[in-house]
Formats: structure tokens, C-alpha cells, sequence
């Protein structure tokens, strides 16, 4: 089964990306944000976020994505404004600054860290203590299950339902899983509020890519409909990755992280 384009897939984050960062820079009293992007890897989102007029710092472990990054500011002519660093989030804080950044993605991370509460407990450390805002993005249990069934592997699409990870078997390549409550409350453990949850990708990765590119208008209506279902609880707890933002309450007073 072929997919839709790339953009339909991430547009739902992007939407609520671009209106957090405008409110963020608005209640920070100045249009140049600090964002830290951990797990970034080629710049999906660090260099749209560059050309807003924010400066990215992109941890990853892998060496080819940083460079692919490097090359891709480069070509959008934001290299200026974006930095790549080698590290992960475990050990953010010796390439990352502690309380230094407006805003923190931590998006594709917290599927494959061996303890996913301390590495959302460093991406929130590395938030300024006045005020800050995360993102998080991770991967949908009930999608897993709804994709799997649909492909008529039931047995697989059982196992993810009931495995603890959400895991459908040994070869599974995503080594975990979430509901929306399991990474809500994951959220809200670091002292955050959560200001949304959206679904994403609740149903372009179920649609033909046929489909979409020879029925007129398909791809506009698709996002359309995506776009609609996505603050549906109904529709979050089949979406193939879950998003979302949060941010410190207006107290400035959370937990400390160690």
C-alpha cells in the first residue's frame, strides 16, 4: 500500500506547531525563540521553524541525519540558524543547556529510550523555568493494532493490544507504544500542563496512495478530514502517533528533575 505525501502527514503537528511558537514568542516578549529539537535528525521541523525566524539546536545520535540537516538549512537558507549536535536525550545536558530554550520538541524519541519518564524529564529540564513549551510526538498503540488487523495479520494486531510496549511481535522494527492516557499522564508526571492532544495520521496511513492521487481533490479533502478528527478522542485512540503540547503553569513552579 503506497502513502500519501509526507506533508499530509505532518500537517496536523505543523498546524499546532506554528500557533504554540506564536504564542509562545508573544508571551516571552520577544520574536526569536530558543528551540531545542531532540531526536531531530534531518530537519522535518527544525528548519520550517528556522524560517519562522527561530533559532533550532537539533540533538541526534546519528551522524549521516546531522549531516543531511546541514545540508538541507543550508540549501533553505537558514544554516545561521540551525545547529546539529551529536548526542541523545538521555544525556541531553552534555551538549544541550539545562533551562535555556523557549521551546522543546521531543518528537520519535520516547518510543525507543530504555526509560521513557527520564527522558521527558530531561527534555522538560532543558525548558526555561519562566515559561516554556513541549511538544511530543509518539507513536499510536491503536493504530498499530487497527493497521494490523486491517492487513489481516489478526494475531499480530492482538498481541500489540495486549502486549505491555503494544508491541505485535519479535520483528516489530518500534521497540513501544502509547494510548493517549499513558502519554498524557507521562506528560503530566514532569509537573506540565497539557495544553492539547491531536491524533495524527488517523487514517492517511490506511488510504491507498492510488487513491489520492487520481481521485481530484483526494489529497485536500484528506487533510481536511484529518485535520477534523484529529482533538476527537474517538479518532486519537486509532491515530498512528499521538501529539502533545504542553507547557509549564503560569506559577513557573514543577517538580525538579534529577
Amino acid at each position: 500500500m503506497s502513502r500519501p505525501s509526507a506533508t499530509l502527514r505532518t500537517a496536523v503537528v505543523w498546524d499546532v506547531l506554528r500557533g504554540a511558537l506564536d504564542q509562545r514568542a508573544e508571551l516571552a516578549d520577544h520574536a526569536e525563540l530558543e528551540v531545542l529539537d531532540t531526536g531531530g535528525g534531518t530537519g522535518n521541523f527544525a528548519v520550517p521553524v528556522a524560517r519562522l525566524g527561530h533559532r533550532v539546536t537539533v540533538v541526534d545520535p546519528s551522524p549521516d541525519a546531522l549531516f543531511a540537516l546541514e545540508r538541507r538549512a543550508a540549501e533553505a537558507g537558514v544554516a545561521d540558524r540551525v545547529r546539529g549536535v551529536q548526542g541523545d536525550v538521555r544525556g541531553l545536558f552534555e551538549v544541550a543547556e539545562r533551562g535555556a530554550y523557549d521551546v522543546v520538541f521531543c518528537h520519535g524519541v520516547l518510543e525507543y529510550v530504555d526509560d521513557p519518564a527520564e527522558g521527558l524529564g530531561n527534555a522538560v529540564a532543558a525548558l526555561r523555568e519562566e515559561g516554556g513549551t513541549l511538544s511530543v510526538l509518539a507513536s499510536g498503540l491503536g493504530g498499530a493494532v487497527l493497521a494490523r488487523a486491517l492487513a489481516g495479520h489478526f494475531t499480530e494486531a492482538r498481541h500489540a493490544l495486549t502486549s505491555p510496549g503494544g508491541r505485535w511481535g519479535g520483528s516489530d522494527p518500534m521497540p513501544r507504544r502509547f494510548t493517549p492516557e499513558q502519554l498524557t499522564a507521562l506528560v503530566t508526571s514532569t509537573g506540565l500542563e497539557v495544553i492539547s492532544v491531536h491524533g495524527v495520521r488517523v487514517f492517511a496511513d490506511l488510504v491507498p496512495g492510488a487513491l489520492v492521487d487520481t481521485e481530484p481533490d483526494a489529497l485536500e479533502a484528506l487533510a481536511r478530514l484529518e485535520a477534523a478528527a484529529a482533538e476527537l478522542p474517538d479518532f486519537q485512540s486509532v491515530a498512528s502517533q499521538l501529539h502533545v503540547l504542553a507547557g509549564i503553569p503560569p506559577r513557573g513552579v514543577r517538580p525538579a528533575v534529577h
